[in-house]
């Protein structure tokens, strides 16, 4: 009896399974194009946007396909550019496309995908994708031996093959979700996260015959403030558009990573795309966007989070043997061993410093930093973030020929401010509870109180003559209103011997000279910024064990 042949027959809704609709967005699938003609050798990659006809044309000058290029590697769902071990392309870049199924996102975006290629001196080859029919022929159980592809119209094409040498033509009409990015943010998408047409000067990206460049992103640069660079990365972005950033700094670490990490002066300038998306801090994998927003899996829980945008470029979880990337080809897979130790680095050796060196910079730059940072006291984070309040409705607008002048009486300003302006607080806070305590209590006033009661209402009168005032400067008239610490202090906590017994009385006097100067607003020294602390340490304690008896 003679033994039959038998052979494996794949239906077509296998595409389906392996994820047709594999990518979410119009920029993905661009990526896709884009990625496809950096491993062709392309050096020049034209993208063609027609928004009113739903259609846009994505063109290189790659070495191109022959008519078995083009059945048996490009159409081949799965066909690995690596196979045999292969990592690089005839000009040495290394592959960004891994399993060969990154096609089918780039097949089915639109209703109906026309590709044409040629090498140097022959014939375009190509054919017309038909997805509604590709659907059909899915629903129908077919074979791909019984999905034939579409026969392309030469004409259609005109515009694009003139003097087009070698290379492939892809034309996508009928956008799934339709072309809604406009062409200055599709610009912004493209400059940001397909960094190898700016890392690399033999590749460069058109769209509508404009060269993408790092300056479509200099409103991002434009707020940025500060600058960590990681180890040695040659990008333009770095170097020219972040070249006047307040403060930056150079991290060596892990010599496999490289990249940098910046902030922004307010977490709403990271949303420079108008739309829900925000700028993050990705990781790049030979030049390709592997994941985004790296920090979602490291969170720190710290308000820098919000801050910070970057690129972090790390090679080496491109393995010759294992992918670690997920089906999606938007991410790495979690658990990997080195994706976690590389993540482990970028948290424990770099993000510490990040979170340090920007609340460190924030605060020095009269701006709120990390309220979590015990570097300052909550007091002294505080009275700064007053002051910062107050000074900026004084400083003169850019380009008087004053600002920096009054910035730097401003910045000789903070420290004392960052004292006084808490030293203040104490002070109203204390003296306004014994009040209530004496009211609470119904202590009666002394002599020595009434006469100095009497005094200040005298010498109120005399001032608001002066000034022509007339209305109601106290909001609570009564006499205990007009007395200070010291007065204070003496109906609730007087010492018998000032010499020998410990009484609030006896504090006040020590604090009333210090305590009369602040609030003339007096630049104190620093011998009597000590000697006021120490002495409010006595006073505090001594009013909380008032207020906590009985």
């Amino acid at each position: 009896m003679a033994k039959e042949d038998f052979t494996f027959e794949i239906s077509l809704s296998v595409l389906n399974h392996l994820g047709r609709n594999l990518y979410r967005s119009f920029v993905t699938v661009l990526g896709e194009a884009i990625s496809n003609s950096w491993d062709a050798d392309a050096k020049n990659v034209w993208i063609y946007i027609d928004k009113e006809k739903n259609r846009f044309v994505i063109k290189d000058d790659g070495i191109g396909m022959t008519s078995d290029d083009f059945q048996n590697k490009f159409l081949k769902i799965g066909y690995s550019k690596r196979k045999g071990g292969k990592t690089k392309s005839e000009k040495g870049r290394p592959f960004i496309g891994r399993k060969g199924i990154g096609k089918l996102a780039l097949l089915s975006c639109a209703d109906e995908i026309t590709v044409i290629s040629k090498i140097k001196k022959q014939n375009y080859i190509g054919g017309v994708i038909d997805n509604t029919a590709l659907d059909q022929a899915i629903t129908k159980d077919l074979t791909p031996q019984q999905y034939p592809l579409g026969k392309w119209n030469g004409n259609d094409f005109r515009k694009y093959s003139k003097g087009h040498q070698q290379g492939t033509i892809i034309r996508f009409d009928g956008i799934k979700g339709g072309v809604k990015n406009s062409l200055v943010l599709l610009r912004k998408f493209i400059a940001l996260y397909f960094r190898f047409s700016l890392l690399d000067k033999s590749f460069n990206i058109y769209v509508d015959g404009e060269k993408i460049t790092y300056k479509d992103i200099s409103d991002l640069a434009d707020k940025t403030e500060f600058l960590w660079k990681i180890n040695n990365l040659d990008d333009p972005y770095i170097h020219k558009e972040l070249k006047n950033v307040k403060k930056s700094t150079k991290l060596n670490r892990d010599r496999n990573i490289k990249g940098f990490i910046a902030s922004v002066s307010k977490p709403k300038d990271l949303n420079i795309f108008n739309i829900d998306e925000r700028v993050s801090v990705d990781l790049f994998v030979n030049g390709r966007l592997r994941d985004k927003n790296i920090l979602r899996h490291i969170p720190t829980a710290r308000i820098v989070e919000d801050y910070l945008y970057g690129q972090i470029h790390f090679n080496k979880l491109d393995d010759k043997k294992l992918d670690r990337f997920t089906s999606s080809r938007e991410g790495v897979i979690a658990d990997d061993i080195v994706y976690q130790e590389f993540l482990k680095i970028i948290k424990d050796k770099i993000l510490t410093i990040v979170i340090e060196d920007w609340d460190k910079w924030r605060v020095e730059g009269r701006e709120d930093g990390d309220p979590e940072n015990a570097r300052i006291t909550k007091k002294e984070r505080k009275s700064r973030e007053l002051f910062n309040v107050v000074s900026e409705e004084y400083i003169p607008h850019k380009g008087s020929p004053n600002k920096k002048k009054i910035d730097n009486w401003i910045d000789e300003l903070l420290n004392d401010a960052q004292f006084n302006f808490s030293s203040y607080a104490e002070c109203f806070i204390s003296e306004n509870l014994i009040r209530n305590y004496i009211r609470d209590k119904n202590i009666g006033l002394s002599p020595e109180a009434s006469k100095k009661i009497d005094e200040m209402k005298k010498a109120e009168r005399e001032s608001k003559e002066k000034g022509n005032i007339s209305i109601d400067i106290r909001r609570k008239h009564t006499e205990l209103s007009y007395l200070d610490m010291g007065p204070l202090a003496n109906l609730v906590d007087k010492a018998r011997d000032p010499n020998k017994q410990a009484a609030l009385s006896r504090d006040a006097k020590e604090y009333k000279p210090i305590r009369d100067a602040l609030a003339h607003t007096a630049l104190l020294t620093d011998v009597a910024k000590s000697k006021l602390t120490s002495v409010y340490e006595n006073i505090k304690g001594r009013i909380k064990t008032l207020l906590a008896a009985p």
